[in-house]
């Protein structure tokens, strides 16, 4: 899947700031290459254009070829933001799988305000353990993760529960969500049984977009989370996005703002959460 438009537009925000830098000197781009130790001339070209990421060691030669290496703190920081915006799996489970699960942490910890929109599984913090510990289990299936912090890795997701009396949250699923199985049919029934208690929070509003709803312009989504309408965390296959780009931030509010409009919410939800309940029986 193609880098986010936030990824590809910060890339070629940086990369203007690394030709300007250049072009203020009088290099041409196979100048630059060369004091650069004998780059290929065609890497300055995709820096700049965003095409390539810029790591720290080529901002580094870059700006010290350019003779202003007091710049480079900052621009290397900005590398490694655009960097963090897409995460893959394989990096962000390098360190393994409660490593992952700890990595949202201190976003959660400054948040008061969630969204969520769900088509793939209940959001973390309404989860029963037993449901975690199926869906982790998939995941260390799906991606050959070693089980060694799988215990760590339940414990970290069981632990958003705490943030659900004290926080706000706006969750939608899917109806589907509701019928997709990760475990066994007493553990689904758990799951629905916790979804109707967590309905009835002052804290949280859950919705849920029946099946036969009239999509319209609501299409379906990637699972999302929103922090404070500022920051977006996103599920793609190949990786997790952080996305903070007012711009793109507010297309994920306008489709939440869209599903939300299909959802039957609340205690409007608990019938279409028995009637799964009632096929798991």
């Amino acid at each position: 899947m193609a880098h986010s438009e936030s990824v590809q537009r910060a890339r070629r925000d940086l990369g203007a700031k690394l030709s300007a830098m250049r072009k203020s000197k009088g290099l041409t781009g196979r100048a630059l290459a060369d004091i650069c130790g004998g780059w290929h001339p065609s890497k300055v070209s995709r820096i700049e254009n965003g095409r390539a990421a810029a790591s720290a060691a080529d901002i580094t030669a870059w700006t010290r070829a350019c003779r202003q290496p007091e710049v480079a703190p900052e621009l290397i920081a900005a590398a490694n933001n655009i960097a963090s915006m897409y995460l893959e799996w394989r990096d962000m489970e390098r360190r393994g799988l409660a490593k992952a699960q700890e990595h949202v942490i201190p976003l959660w910890e400054e948040t008061k305000r969630f969204k969520a929109y769900a088509i793939s599984y209940v959001p973390g913090p309404l989860q029963t353990e037993d449901y975690t510990r199926a869906v982790l289990a998939g995941i260390r299936a799906r991606r050959g993760l070693s089980d060694s912090d799988f215990e760590n890795a339940v414990a970290t997701r069981t632990a958003k529960q705490k943030y659900l009396r004290t926080r706000q949250f706006r969750i939608v699923l899917e109806e589907d969500v509701l019928y997709t199985r990760y475990a066994e049919p007493s553990v689904m029934l758990n799951q629905l049984t916790r979804l109707i208690q967590v309905a009835d929070y002052s804290s949280v509003s859950l919705g849920i977009i029946p099946r036969d709803a009239n999509r319209g312009p609501a299409h379906k989504a990637q699972d999302f989370w929103v922090y404070d309408d500022e920051t977006v965390q996103a599920e793609i296959v190949s990786a997790f996005l952080t996305l903070k780009q007012q711009n793109e931030v507010n297309r994920y509010l306008e489709d939440f703002q869209r599903l939300s409009e299909l959802a039957a919410v609340s205690g409007a939800a608990v019938p279409i959460i028995a009637k799964a309940i009632s096929a798991y029986s």
